[in-house]
């Protein structure tokens, strides 16, 4: 009777754990937002409201008056590092105009399931050339083909330490 007893303990427990196994994240996200509410998730630090947006295309036409400087620019992510979420590219909508955001001091990450989302985020705007190494190791992270890059590459990018993600 005992037996019987631990054996439909261990069905039931079972069965418990396949359903479990159901509803498995087919995401990863490290870190927690700083604020949530309906319309948004904010990562990072406090998203800084005050500041003017500037828009990609004006960051990237006038890359030597931006780079280094403090800016607040939006679009969408069209990427994400599938990994662990420690980077992704964030795209002028309309536009072939990108730029690689990742995040102050490696210190928070962006859920991977973020791709199409629209964003605005705080930072500082950099103009780098990056190794053919470092530019093949990126698009192998966000699932692109290396094997495409050829010679270093001019990448902009945007060193966030705030990012808000509309939901």
């Amino acid at each position: 009777m005992k037996h019987l007893q631990l054996l439909g303990a261990l069905v039931i427990l079972g069965s418990m754990s396949v359903q479990a196994q159901e509803h498995v994240k087919d995401y990863v996200q490290l870190s927690d937002p700083v604020v949530q509410t309906e319309d948004y998730r904010v990562f990072g630090d406090r998203f800084e409201s005050g500041e003017s947006v500037v828009s990609l295309d004006e960051l990237i036409s006038a890359d030597s008056t931006f780079n280094e400087q403090a800016i607040t620019t939006e679009g969408v992510i069209s990427q994400v590092c599938k990994k662990k979420g420690c980077f992704f590219i964030l795209n002028k909508e309309g536009t072939d105009r990108h730029a690689r955001i990742t995040f102050k001091d490696y210190g928070f990450f962006i859920p991977t399931n973020t791709a199409g989302s629209k964003v605005k985020l705080n930072g500082i705007f950099q103009v780098k050339e990056l190794s053919e190494e470092k530019a093949k190791h990126y698009a192998k992270d966000s699932g692109d083909d290396p094997d495409k890059i050829k010679g270093p590459q001019k990448e902009y990018s945007v060193v966030a330490t705030s990012v808000l993600i509309y939901k």
